[in-house]
């Protein structure tokens, strides 16, 4: 269970890399963020997912690569957090206008504490005070990678709290299978019938729309690339696989490289996953292994409940309440075929 520093915050804070591995996966995990820093296949020379070689960059030019974001997840509009009533002011980390994954100092930028780990898992834990970023209540929030053979990492997370609040954890690594300049020519599905349209800023209307006849239908193997009117179609947006959590991880998405056959399987006990495309990435700093990593270099399934979903009648509700446990288990399945 190797593990080493990697870096130190700004207030002295230790941020160590533990590498874990099982089969034919190898997964290298930091605490600042709970980031996925790198994950590779025996066999093939680059990784899997974007990130950075060096701490720095993941403190000042990372956008959420490989991180858990939190306390809520996406975007919650114009910071607006309501729950029994009551409207709680979040912080405006976005164009001063939303609150994005937690806002300027979510779970996706602090240091967490690694807890335990062994060759093949590793535990993390956080703590949010009463009032950090604007949200009520004080949450404890645990996160566990295990890595099984032959290829799958598996994501399990939970959070209490002393006070009703919100919580909506995500993943956010970004995929890229080989290791193209871009991701437009992986295909992908989305096995959802329905998807939350938003508006200029990306918030959701509170529609549960149907993707039949939209360009946002992935239910059949697409490539990301997709052209619409002349113009590239760009995806950032919340598939509604289902209106509540499941008791048991099911198949959200699944992503795939025609150029050298990797496999990428999503499933999850969350009712919500956003497909991003990574239309809006342009890191100026270089990437795992000296990599340049530019619009579309990557992509996100981020799985989740529905954004703004404290806000909405009709969503999947983020609220967490005293007494109550947080639960997601996400699991990303790779494999290699022809």
């Amino acid at each position: 269970m190797p593990s080493r520093t990697f870096g130190r915050m700004p207030d002295g804070t230790e941020i160590v890399e533990v590498e874990i591995a099982a089969g034919n996966l190898t997964a290298k995990v930091i605490n600042l963020g709970a980031v996925i820093r790198d994950l590779r296949w025996a066999g093939i020379d680059h990784p899997l997912v974007l990130g950075f070689d060096d701490f720095d960059s993941y403190l000042h030019h990372s956008p959420y690569f490989g991180a858990v974001v939190g306390r809520c997840a996406n975007r919650t509009g114009g910071g607006r957090l309501s729950i029994d009533g009551k409207v709680f002011q979040l912080s405006l980390n976005e164009r001063g206008k939303s609150h994005l994954h937690g806002g300027f100092n979510g779970f996706g930028k602090r240091a967490w504490r690694v807890a335990s780990h062994d060759g093949r898992s590793v535990t993390l834990r956080i703590g949010a005070a009463d009032g950090e970023e604007g949200y009520p209540g004080n949450v404890e929030a645990e996160v566990k990678y295990t890595i099984e053979a032959p290829g799958q990492l598996r994501m399990e997370a939970s959070a209490t709290t002393d006070a009703p609040t919100a919580v909506n954890l995500a993943q956010h690594s970004y995929f890229n299978l080989d290791d193209s300049p871009d991701i437009l020519g992986h295909h992908v599905q989305v096995f959802a019938d329905h998807y939350t349209p938003v508006d200029a800023d990306l918030i959701p209307t509170g529609e549960i729309a149907p993707v039949a006849g939209t360009p946002y239908d992935l239910r059949a193997d697409a490539p990301i690339g997709r052209t619409v009117g002349g113009k590239r179609f760009v995806y950032d947006i919340n598939y509604a696989v289902d209106r509540k959590r499941a008791d048991a991880p099911r198949r959200l998405a699944r992503l795939h490289s025609p150029r050298n056959g990797m496999v990428l399987d999503i499933a999850s006990t969350e009712p919500g996953v956003q497909f991003y495309d990574g239309v809006s990435m342009n890191v100026g700093v270089p990437g795992l292994g000296g990599r340049t990593y530019r619009v579309n270099g990557g992509c996100c399934f981020e799985a989740q409940v529905y954004p703004d979903g404290a806000n909405h009648a009709d969503f999947p509700s983020p609220i967490l309440r005293p007494g109550e446990t947080y639960r997601q288990t996400t699991v990303f399945a790779f494999s290699r075929g022809g």
